[in-house]
This record gives C-alpha cells, sequence and structure tokens, in this order.
C-alpha cells in the first residue's frame, strides 16, 4: 500500500510538473540577462522589467487593458446577473435551452466568435475603437457571470423572498435585502472571471483592435512576431501573477458563497 501511495504522488507530481513547466520557464526567462529569449538563462537581471515599466509602449496597451478589462466587468456583471435572475424565474421547459444559448459564446469557437463580431461591428465604425473591444468582452464574459450566478441561485430557498414580499417589502426592497445578499459572492466571482477573461483575451482583440486600440495581448502578439526579447517573458510573468491574485479572490469568494449556503457564515461583532 505504501508503494502504491507513492506511485500515485509521484504520477501526480510529474502530470503537475509537466503542466507547471512552460510556466516556470516563461518565470525564469523573465530574469535573463541575454538580448534574447534563451533558456537557460546565462544570468539573472531585472533589465527587462525596467524595460517594461520605462516603455509606453507597453505602458499604454497595459492601462487600455485595464480600462476595457473593468468596463467588461461592470457590463457583464450587470447583464449577467439580470440574465440568471431571468433563467432562474422561466419556466423549467425554457430554461435549459435559453440557459444553453446564453452560455454559447463558451461553447463556439473564439475564432468564429471573433469573425461574427468583425463583420459586424465594421460597420458601424467599431474596429480599432476601444468601444468595440468592450462589447466583444462582454459576449465573452457574460457567460462566466450567468454560471456563477445561477449557482448561487439553484441554492437559494425562494421562501424567504417570498416572506419578504409577505411582510410589506416591495420586489426591489426584497431583492435588496434578501436575495442580493445571498448571491453577492456569486457575483463577485462571475466578475472576477469576467476580469480576467477581458484582460487576457487575444483572438477578439486582434480582429477588433484595428491600428487605434492595441491591448496588451495584442501589444504580446506583436512582439512575438517581430522583437522576441525578454520582454515578452517579464510581461507574461506579470500577467501571470496577476492571474494568480484573482484565482485566489475568486476562491476566497467561492468558500464564502459557501459558508452563506450552509449556514456557517459567522457575522462580525
Amino acid at each position: 500500500m505504501r508503494a502504491g501511495r507513492i506511485g500515485a504522488a509521484a504520477i501526480v507530481l510529474s502530470v503537475l510538473l509537466f503542466l507547471a513547466a512552460p510556466i516556470l520557464i516563461v518565470v525564469i526567462v523573465s530574469f535573463s540577462s541575454a538580448t534574447y529569449l534563451s533558456f537557460p538563462p546565462p544570468a539573472l537581471s531585472l533589465r527587462w522589467y525596467q524595460t517594461y515599466f520605462g516603455s509606453s509602449e507597453w505602458l499604454v496597451p497595459t492601462g487600455l487593458s485595464f480600462v476595457i478589462a473593468a468596463a467588461v466587468v461592470v457590463l457583464s456583471t450587470v447583464l449577467g446577473t439580470l440574465a440568471a435572475l431571468g433563467i432562474a424565474r422561466l419556466p423549467p421547459a425554457l430554461r435549459a435551452p435559453i440557459a444553453a444559448l446564453s452560455l454559447s459564446p463558451l461553447v463556439v469557437p473564439a475564432i468564429v466568435v471573433a469573425i461574427g463580431v468583425y463583420y459586424a461591428y465594421s460597420r458601424y465604425g467599431l474596429v480599432g475603437n476601444p468601444v468595440g473591444i468592450v462589447l466583444g468582452h462582454t459576449c465573452l464574459a457574460v457567460p462566466f457571470v450567468v454560471t456563477s450566478v445561477s449557482a448561487n441561485l439553484a441554492g437559494l430557498d425562494r421562501r424567504l423572498e417570498q416572506a419578504a414580499l409577505g411582510l410589506g417589502a416591495t420586489p426591489l426592497g426584497a431583492f435588496r435585502q434578501i436575495t442580493l445578499p445571498l448571491i453577492r459572492p456569486g457575483i463577485l466571482v462571475g466578475a472576477l472571471f469576467a476580469f480576467i477573461s477581458s484582460f487576457d483575451e487575444l483572438i477578439v482583440s486582434l480582429f477588433l483592435s484595428g491600428t487605434g486600440a492595441i491591448t496588451l495581448p495584442r501589444r504580446i502578439w506583436d512582439d512575438l512576431r517581430f522583437a522576441l526579447d525578454p520582454t515578452i517573458a517579464a510581461v507574461s510573468t506579470l500577467t501571470i501573477a496577476l492571474t494568480l491574485v484573482v484565482l485566489g479572490s475568486v476562491h476566497v469568494a467561492r468558500r464564502r458563497s459557501e459558508r452563506l449556503r450552509t449556514g456557517d457564515a459567522r457575522v462580525p461583532g
């Protein structure tokens, strides 16, 4: 039995190393002193991080990506939450097809979505416009919010809201005081996933950014084609760190959601 446990642990460790190896290599290369991408690096240096933070060619796309992601979070959170609430109140016969339709951007290949939005938005001059990128990213981000909020609504006791209505609360008041606090962790998780999906989105950005709205993933793509210096690795490492922070926040929000659902949440003070 001990040999079996050791073997299973070795297999799990091997799989984890296989999955994490590309990320670890990128992180190591980001500290290289070489003038080109090479592994292992000849020496360690912070040169490429200094290049990134001192270059407007990188900082401007980074700032635009943050602005676009923030706008996508607002739009997708509102639309996704409303969609999840509407789906939860549909008759069972309609609930499944409508839910599947709302989640279709997760199933349809991103290149298909990118081609569709490119031809649709080009008619209205939205290619090369940050507004077009926000709308395109929102299409991809809404399903994350719908999925997260729907999971919270599935465990929600509708009798709580009905009791509030019976005690004289308005529908809006019942939602604000009863439903919203219970689904808030799901909304937060969906918003965080929407942020990271927009910040990391490349394919739609390639079609919609044009020459006037270069996002950070598009800038990395262009640098991979024409430059290939370790600045790409430094930017990628910072993006990985941001993703890890967001995923950690998602984990915390999900744990809080589970505590609220099971009645184990502690009331401060």
